[in-house]
């Protein structure tokens, strides 16, 4: 099973010139990560899911591009695109807000709003233009970058496909960044070098559309369970 992580607060990161990560424990702080639930539970009900999810279904994002076709009425057939604030333009709608969401859970959506003026609506979702899923594979790695993801994929195949670990890498500290909503993001730190070690591949999760996996230089100070989003912009690369 998962080592338990110390909860703590991130105040500052760094990975420029391989400089360590600092942080404090705060005590009483306002911002609370989203509440732990089972973990086959999705994150578009607020609830936070499980790293060992293994077939998540395709989340909507900001520039998707998908046919909708009226079986009844093709004359609500459209072609539309997600925009960058996450809403979709219909045809005697108007604007309906879909990112994040899944195809089963858009078509659910879309037969809501357009039963107000159709009668049980029947609509298929076709798409057209997507992000193909992919993983990001920061640090001390020797091909650092963005990477596309076929099938299903281990963190240490990840690794292996960024070239693997440098003579710097900390092995015992590789963390794993998975989006659990739009607000919070779930760290999972690793110890790769321990896993080897015991031959336990418990720990070496499937990966997931979106992941990011840091491989810092130095000892690592205790990083919080869930952190906001934002603060994970710190570790991205500029690509």
């Amino acid at each position: 099973m998962p080592r338990n992580f110390t909860v703590c607060l991130v105040i500052a990161f760094s990975i420029q010139g391989g400089a360590a990560l600092l942080a404090q424990t705060v005590e009483g702080s306002s911002a609370q990560p989203p509440e732990t639930t089972a973990p086959s539970q999705s994150s578009t009900t607020g609830k936070v899911p499980g790293f060992q999810e293994r077939y998540p279904r395709y989340q909507l994002l900001p520039g998707d591009t998908m046919d909708l076709v009226f079986e009844f009425s093709p004359e609500f057939n459209q072609t539309v695109t997600i925009q960058p604030d996450g809403y979709i333009s219909l045809r005697g709608i108007g604007d309906v807000h879909v990112s994040s969401e899944t195809l089963p859970e858009l078509v659910t959506t879309l037969q809501n709003a357009y039963s107000k003026i159709l009668n049980k609506p029947a609509i298929s979702v076709l798409m057209k233009e997507f992000e193909k899923p992919y993983f990001i594979a920061n640090g001390q790695l020797e091909h650092p970058g963005k990477y596309t993801l076929h099938g299903d994929t281990t963190l240490t195949e990840g690794l292996a496909m960024a070239g693997g670990l440098t003579e710097k890498s900390k092995h015992s500290q590789v963390v794993l960044f998975r989006r659990v909503s739009s607000q919070w993001t779930e760290a999972r730190v690793i110890d790769v070098k321990q896993m080897f070690k015991d031959k336990n591949l418990s720990e070496d999760y499937l990966l997931r559309p979106g992941d990011m996996i840091y491989v810092p230089q130095n000892n690592m100070s205790k990083i919080q369970r869930y952190l906001p989003t934002s603060a994970v912009n710190t570790y991205l690369p500029i690509f």
